[in-house]
């Protein structure tokens, strides 16, 4: 194999994504799509999962909560039935929790954030492994954190606790999962264009009080590259972490972020 053909993943591998039904996860999803693989998606909201469908009749899905245990193991019977094993874990799931100082936050709140950004790792994790152990297929497990996992990261401690969380999960796991051949790692998205981050911008500028436009010019004069990333950027990263070019890469929080300096 030569080195261009390396940078590909294998095709039919047989792949999981995590919140996949839009944004990041839709991107990863389409793009293991479009490298042949045999792609499986689970999200909270059905109707995102109908519009993936609806242009990628072929992805297979799964609606559920990624926090509740229950639905997680609803969606590795779906698994089972659709792609009878799997290669390919991204573990995509998460939210961006309350924006606030951190006396004023909700116990709820903090949990609800813990729930979904970190036990559905967890959860998600302890009934791939055993699979991924069975596969042949250069088995790989990607964890979705943040750049907020390498930063602190002022009013939204909830998410950053999270983030940094993810790594060292990752980074245990890489060292459990070593042996058995399956590789881990962790990419670490900085700020990413869409609607989600519009909203993280919004609420950002109303809890320090200052214009949108003006809260969204900070965010960019924090990247070295002064722009945001997008979730195509992300996606092409999975695909080569599961590539031949990436078999002895395991254990990394890889940035793509156009180095994000500080939050």
């Amino acid at each position: 194999m030569g080195i261009i053909d390396s940078l590909r993943p294998p095709p039919g591998l047989r792949v999981l994504v995590t919140a996949g039904g839009s944004g990041i996860g839709a991107a990863v999803a389409l793009a293991f799509r479009e490298a042949r693989a045999r792609v499986h998606v689970c999200d909270i909201d059905r109707t995102a999962l109908g519009r993936l469908t609806a242009d990628a009749p072929d992805i297979t899905t799964s609606t559920a909560d990624a926090s509740v245990a229950r639905d997680v193991d609803t969606v590795f019977d779906d698994v089972a039935n659709t792609l009878g094993g799997l290669d390919v874990l991204v573990n995509n799931v998460g939210i961006s929790g309350p924006t606030g100082p951190v006396e004023q936050l909700q116990h709820g709140d903090w949990d609800r954030t813990i729930d979904v950004n970190l036990n559905s790792h967890f959860y998600f994790a302890r009934r791939a492994v055993p699979l991924l152990k069975e596969s042949s297929g250069s088995p790989c497990l990607i964890a979705m954190s943040s750049v907020a996992g390498r930063l602190g990261y002022a009013l939204r401690t909830p998410y950053a606790a999270t983030k940094w969380a993810i790594v060292g999960l990752m980074k245990s796991l890489a060292i459990e999962l070593g042996p058995h051949g399956v590789r881990v790692n962790a990419i670490l998205p900085g700020t990413v264009e869409g609607d989600r981050m519009n909203g993280v911008i919004g609420a950002r500028a109303a809890a320090a009080g200052v214009p949108v436009e003006a809260m969204r010019e900070e965010y960019l004069r924090k990247i070295s590259l002064r722009r945001m990333v997008t979730a195509e950027d992300v996606a092409a990263l999975a695909l080569f972490l599961c590539s031949p070019a990436a078999r002895n890469i395991t254990g990394q929080a890889i940035s793509v972020d156009g180095n994000v300096e500080y939050l």
